[in-house]
């Protein structure tokens, strides 16, 4: 390089790169280094996110003196790629504003305390990236650091709304019985006896700390829940521009909500008086709910899924599956369990050594009577496993994962969007179908058992349709807490027992409307591009094409693949 080379002045594209490179390294860890731990970057392991006034308002202050700097690289000379990776990080640092300034959790949600700290130990638990003594020591500097955020908690938490103290309440024996428990049991095999000694002390004050702070949640901060959980419709649209980089008005995304509702309902009717001339639908979903397979068995049932599912995607040339390596199926952990039903816990993108990927099933509640637990288990009835198994494996979250390491820059492997993930999920429950999954011979016995499969997909989206009307009505002020019970049930076409789980978890995750309008954007994206291509479509092609971009909002990706900014919907 010469003299005059290597004076010259940076490049935009190389100024965004060293300060995406400082948000990341400077702001964005630091300030939540569980998340660090969990994408592979284990110099933040015994680290633990700080929840004091000061900390807040110095992350703002860090926050908006990015904002200022990032905006100020003109987008332009940046390139498509490049240009995109700049909105990314935009809309990170505008969301986590949003988060902290407007919508602030930490002074309304009790639980992001307690299965916060819950959740910073289990990722160093969870996967053996580093030794058994390493790891418990990162485990020992975090514990010793919760009781203090605890009381942070004390500090911080004003007015909450009920049903999210409430929901702590619910969770914390959950939360209590992981660091009782799953911990030790976990660590055992450490070799240090002056570590393990450490460990002894430190777990049994996280412990005294969760069960004071259970004490006084019920004692003192229930009887001061009073706030609102609605974020306003102002907040609600703002959130989704940032995360989503959608920026429709609400009453247009309400009537698109609406419309497929109507659609998926009058699909299942159809099918269902095709299937059972003489029974109203509704009875026909009590028939299909009563077909699920017993609790003890549910784990299996899912891993039982796998082989059909991948070779129906490897000779139908579905999607590349870039790995042979199967995710691990295992009970949802303890603090997730109240509004979660399944999910997928991949390892982070830069995880080097613990790289194993788990399905997370949430079994009944040992403490739920039979009629209960027959209501529960409806959730996962044939159709629904399936549907189910779809979205969080093969070809749903998944194989979304094992494409990451193909995305183009840091950005996209780090920062990216639930209508991406969550609707290129549920966009594959009804795609595998289409394309002729569970016909008879391929997932089905028959063609009755066929039938029943796709009543479970349109059963669950159906349920990611009054998602998309529930978040909207409820947070905008619209819609009650009880109505948007009756409203999964007799609109969702869902159980009870699973209206009252997605209406709490509305509360507090108000855009969950993303799992529809993904999906959504995905199928207008694809039929856009074959009316482009004409024959030279490629279905394999187009999901390949799709997920090595990242997971980014869906408007990112329409622009790399159409290489136009026509409207996502």
């Amino acid at each position: 390089m010469t003299a005059s080379a290597a004076n010259a002045p940076a490049t935009p594209k190389e100024q965004f790169l060293k300060l995406a490179d400082a948000y990341f390294d400077q702001l964005y860890f630091p300030c939540n280094p569980t998340l660090g731990t969990f994408v592979g970057y284990h110099q933040y392991d015994a680290q633990l996110e700080d929840f004091s006034r000061k900390a807040i308002d110095a992350q703002v202050a860090g926050l908006k003196d990015f904002e200022a700097r990032v905006s100020a690289i003109p987008a332009a000379p940046l390139g498509p790629s490049t240009g995109a990776d700049r909105e990314l990080v935009l809309a990170s640092i505008r969301s986590t504003l949003l988060t902290l300034e407007t919508i602030r959790p930490w002074e309304k949600n009790p639980d992001t305390y307690s299965s916060g700290i819950t959740n910073s130990a289990f990722v160093i638990m969870e996967r053996k990236f580093a030794s058994p003594d390493d790891r418990l020591r990162s485990l020992i500097a975090r514990e010793k650091l919760m009781p203090s955020r605890l009381q942070q908690a004390r500090a911080n938490l004003k007015n909450p709304p009920r049903i999210y103290t409430q929901i702590a309440i619910d969770q914390l024996p959950g939360n209590i019985s992981f660091f009782q428990h799953d911990l030790p049991l976990a660590f055992a095999d450490a070799k240090d006896p002056a570590l393990v000694a450490d460990f002894a002390n430190t777990n049994a004050a996280v412990i005294a700390a969760l069960n004071d702070y259970l004490a006084w949640l019920k004692s003192d901060l229930l009887p001061q829940s009073n706030g609102d959980f609605r974020i306003g419709a102002d907040a609600f649209s703002k959130k989704l521009l940032y995360e989503e980089m959608v920026d429709l008005p609400l009453d247009r995304l309400l009537a698109i909500g609406r419309a497929n509702l109507r659609e998926n309902q009058q699909r299942f009717i159809a099918l269902a008086k095709k299937l059972e001339p003489n029974k109203d639908p509704k009875d026909v979903l009590l028939q299909l709910g009563a077909n699920h397979p017993a609790p003890d068995q549910l784990l299996a049932t899912f891993r039982a899924t796998f082989d059909s599912l991948i070779g129906f995607i490897n000779s139908h040339h579905i999607v590349t599956i870039p790995s042979t390596v199967r995710p691990i199926l295992e009970e949802t952990p303890p603090f997730m369990r109240a509004t979660t039903f399944a999910s997928m816990d991949t390892p982070g993108p830069f995880e080097k050594h613990a790289t194993e990927a788990y399905f997370n099933v949430t079994l009944p509640d040992p403490k739920m009577t039979p009629a209960e637990v027959e209501d529960y288990m409806h959730a996962f009835n044939i159709g629904t496993v399936i549907s189910t198994a779809v979205h969080e494996t093969y070809p749903g979250h998944y194989v979304q994962f094992l494409w990451v390491p193909q995305a183009p820059s840091r950005v996209r492997k780090l920062l990216g969007a639930n209508t991406n993930a969550e609707g290129w999920a549920h966009y594959c429950e009804q795609m595998m179908l289409d394309e002729g999954y569970g016909q008879p011979g391929s997932g089905a016995k028959d063609q009755h058992e066929a039938s029943l499969l796709r009543l479970g997909q349109l059963q669950d989206a159906l349920l990611r349709d009054a998602r998309f009307i529930v978040g909207i009505q409820m947070h905008t002020g619209a819609m009650t807490y009880d109505q948007a019970i009756d409203f999964f049930q007799k609109e969702g076409y869902q159980s009870k027992e699973t209206a009252i789980v997605e209406t709490k978890r509305g509360t507090s995750d108000p855009t969950y409307l993303y799992y529809t309008l993904g999906k959504l954007q995905i199928l207008k994206l694809r039929e856009d591009l074959k009316k482009k291509q004409g024959a030279a479509f490629s279905l394999e092609k187009f999901h390949n094409d799709f997920l090595r971009q990242g997971f980014p909002p869906i408007k990112i990706i329409r622009e790399a693949m159409l290489g136009d900014t026509s409207p996502t919907l």
